[in-house]
């Protein structure tokens, strides 16, 4: 488990890809050399294994699973991305709850400085925008961010200077893949009440029962 508070920044040294899966290397000095082979670490919001490790560098396997779920396909050798390690105990929770499992790719809609401030839009596919909430959290590119605004299946979010400078958001360019996902709270409550409803509403998506005062 993470919190989305993103701890390195590291640069793809080496991507190889094909049909059956593939391997990520990834060099962080800032990190490599507290990492152990068979240890989890959130790469653009998606948990990964650490496969081999040396002083400077890690890599991770990737499967079909997440190249078909996630950016990596999209990514090319000295990209920049988010880095954290898993929560452990006695450690703060500044973020929300992250599993690292990403559900979707979502594309950048906007960046546009606001101020001291950005303004980061990003359009999220159909099946996901029913967990969107306004001023709910949402996981982009493993960073615990909160939706400012959200309409027109557009989650715009207020990026302070700190989450520009010290993540990738400042790569960020409209057209752009991003790594999304859910809080898993509107996940659970939306299976909760699946299994509480009547058989005759079934099918209904979380999004119906609020609609009809759930």
């Amino acid at each position: 488990m993470f919190t989305g508070i993103i701890e390195h920044l590291g640069i793809i040294s080496g991507l190889d890809i094909s049909s059956t899966g593939g391997n990520v290397t990834v060099h962080a000095p800032t990190l490599a050399d507290q990492l152990t082979v068979s240890a989890s670490v959130a790469v653009n919001g998606c948990c990964l294994t650490v496969v081999d490790r040396d002083r400077d560098c890690f890599a991770a396997d990737l499967s079909p699973e997440t190249l078909a779920k996630t950016s990596f396909p999209f990514l090319k050798s000295g990209a920049r991305i988010n880095l954290e390690q898993p929560l452990t105990a006695g450690k703060e929770f500044g973020g929300h709850f992250v599993l690292g499992h990403v559900d979707t790719i979502g594309r950048v809609a906007y960046l546009a400085q606001h101020g001291d401030s950005w303004n980061l839009g990003v359009q999220i596919p159909g099946e996901l925008a029913p967990y969107i909430v306004s001023k709910g959290s949402v996981t982009v590119d493993g960073i615990s961010l909160t939706v400012a605004r959200w309409q027109n299946n557009i989650a715009e979010i207020a990026v302070i200077p700190y989450t520009f400078e010290h993540t990738n958001v400042a790569d960020r360019a409209p057209g752009d893949p991003v790594n999304l996902e859910a809080d898993i709270l509107g996940k659970y409550v939306e299976r909760y009440l699946a299994h509480r409803r009547p058989a005759s509403r079934a099918g209904l998506r979380l999004e119906d029962l609020v609609d009809q005062g759930f």
